[in-house]
C-alpha cells in the first residue's frame, strides 16, 4: 500500500528529506527576497550618499598668501602741455601775413607772423635823422664853440686888463697935473670916470672867461649830449615798435589755436596764436589731503590714457590746499613720444606711493560686503563648510587685496559662489562651471 509520504509528485524535489521537508521552490524564493532586500538597502544608502553630496555648494577657493603689495594713490587728471606760450602783439595792427597754420611745427624764433608797419618805418627813420643832428650838435659845441668862446674870452680879458692899465696912467697923470694946477678938475673927473669903465669892463670879461672855463663849458656839453641821448631814445622806441610787428616763437612746439586770419585787426594783448610743446605732457590731479601726504617728488606713477599706460614721474606736490575744494594739487610728468597724449584729455593717473611686505593677501573677488557694515570673507575649514570671517582691508592693488586683521596666511577663501552663500554651509571646493570645463 503506497503511503502519502511516500508519495513523490513527479518534477517536484523535496529539502531536507523527511517529514518536514521544504520545498526547493521555496528556498529560491526566499533567496530572491533576501537578494532584493540588500540591492534596496544599497540603493537607499547610495541615494543618501548622493543628496548629501548633492547639498554641498559648489565654489572655487584660494589660500591667503603673505606677500608684498604697492600702496597706489588713484585719481583723474587732465593733460596739460609742459610749455605754453600765447603770442600777444605789443601794438595793433592789421595782420600782414601769417608764416604758420594751426598744427604746424615751430622753432624757437621761428617767424610766424608779421603785421603792417609802414607807419612805423617813417618813424623810425624821421628818428634816426634827428639823432644823427643831435650828434652833430654835440661835435659842435664840444669840439669847436666852446673852445671859440673860450679863446675870444680869453682876448677880451686882455683888451679890458690893458685898457685898466691906460686909463689907470691917465688918470695918476691928470691927478699930478692938477696938484701942479697946470689943468682942471674936470679932466682929472673925465680920467676918473673912465678907470672906473675900464675896471667894470675887465672885471666882466675876467667873470665871463672863468664861467666858460668851469661851469658854462661843462653845461653846454652836457646839454648837447643829452639831446643826442633823447634822440637815441626816440629811435630804439621806433626800432622797438617795428620789431613788435614781427611775432617770433619763443618755444619749440606745435600751433595750437589761431584766432584771426591774414588782414584782420591784431590787438594788443589780445592773443593772436597759441603754441604748446608737448614732447612731455603734465597731468595735473587734485589728492584728498589724505592721499596726497603719502605722495613724494620723484614717485614712480602711470598716466592712463585709451586703455594705454605711459610710465611718468611726480614733479610737484602743491604745499598748500585749496581752500574751495579742499584737496592738494599733484603733477606728474610723462614723455609724449609721437604725440600720443593730447592736452586737454582727461585721463587716470596712479602713484606708487610706498611697498607693503609680508602682509596677508586673498584675491580682491574674495571680498563681500557684510550685512552688519565692513566687508567679509567666506572661509572654508577642513570640513568643507563655510564660515563667514568679519575682515579689515587694507591697500587694493589689482586683483589683490591686504587683509589687515581678521584672517591669517594659508586659509581658504571663497572666490567663486560666496555670494548669497550661507554661514555654516557645506561647499564643494572645485566644483561649478570650471570644473565642467
Amino acid at each position: 500500500m503506497i503511503t502519502k509520504q511516500t508519495l513523490k509528485p513527479r518534477g517536484v524535489g523535496l529539502w531536507p528529506a523527511g517529514r518536514h521537508a521544504i520545498p526547493v521552490r521555496h528556498w529560491l524564493a526566499l533567496g530572491a527576497c533576501a537578494l532584493f532586500l540588500l540591492s534596496c538597502r544599497k540603493a537607499k544608502t547610495e541615494e543618501s550618499a548622493g543628496s548629501e553630496e548633492a547639498a554641498a555648494t559648489p565654489v572655487q577657493a584660494a589660500a591667503a598668501t603673505t606677500g608684498s603689495i604697492d600702496r597706489v594713490v588713484e585719481a583723474d587728471a587732465v593733460l596739460f602741455p609742459i610749455h605754453q606760450a600765447s603770442l600777444m602783439p605789443k601794438i595793433s595792427a592789421p595782420v600782414k601775413q601769417f608764416y604758420v597754420n594751426r598744427g604746424d611745427h615751430v622753432k624757437a624764433g621761428q617767424l610766424v607772423a608779421t603785421l603792417e608797419n609802414r607807419d612805423l618805418v617813417a618813424t623810425e627813420r624821421e628818428s634816426t635823422a634827428n639823432l644823427e643832428q643831435a650828434q652833430s650838435g654835440y661835435r659842435t659845441i664840444s669840439q669847436a664853440t666852446v673852445l671859440e668862446d673860450q679863446t675870444k674870452a680869453q682876448s677880451d680879458v686882455t683888451a679890458t686888463k690893458e685898457a685898466l692899465e691906460a686909463a689907470q696912467k691917465v688918470y695918476d697923470s691928470r691927478v699930478d697935473l692938477l696938484n701942479q694946477g697946470a689943468i682942471a678938475r674936470k679932466l682929472v673927473d673925465d680920467a676918473k670916470v673912465a678907470l672906473v669903465q675900464a675896471q667894470m669892463a675887465n672885471a666882466n670879461a675876467t667873470r665871463h672867461l672863468q664861467a666858460l672855463q668851469s661851469v658854462s663849458r661843462k653845461e653846454q656839453v652836457t646839454a648837447a649830449q643829452a639831446q643826442v641821448d633823447a634822440a637815441r631814445a626816440r629811435t630804439q622806441n621806433a626800432q622797438a615798435q617795428i620789431s613788435y610787428s614781427e611775432l617770433h616763437s619763443p618755444i619749440d612746439g606745435v600751433v595750437a589755436d589761431r584766432s584771426i586770419f591774414t588782414g584782420e585787426m591784431a590787438s594788443a594783448g589780445t592773443a593772436l596764436m597759441t603754441i604748446v610743446e608737448i614732447a612731455e605732457v603734465i597731468a595735473k590731479a587734485n589728492l584728498p589731503v589724505n592721499d596726497a601726504a603719502e605722495v613724494k617728488v620723484g614717485m614712480p606713477a602711470t598716466i592712463t590714457f585709451n586703455g594705454e599706460d605711459t610710465p611718468c614721474r611726480v614733479t610737484v606736490v602743491s604745499p598748500a590746499v585749496d581752500p574751495n575744494t579742499t584737496t592738494v594739487q599733484v603733477w606728474v610728468q610723462a614723455a609724449n613720444p609721437g604725440e600720443r597724449l593730447k592736452p586737454g584729455s582727461a585721463v587716470h593717473i596712479a602713484i606708487r606711493a610706498s611697498t607693503l611686505k609680508n602682509v596677508t593677501l586673498i584675491p580682491a573677488v574674495a571680498l563681500l560686503n557684510s550685512d552688519e557694515g565692513g566687508q567679509k570673507v567666506m572661509v572654508v575649514d577642513a570640513k568643507s563648510v563655510a564660515h563667514d570671517r568679519p575682515v579689515q582691508v587694507g591697500v587694493r592693488q589689482g586683483d589683490k587685496a591686504q587683509i589687515v586683521k581678521g584672517l591669517a596666511a594659508g586659509e581658504q577663501v571663497v572666490t567663486v559662489g560666496g555670494l548669497g552663500l550661507d554661514d555654516k554651509s557645506k561647499v564643494k571646493i572645485g566644483g561649478g562651471k570650471e570644473d565642467e570645463k
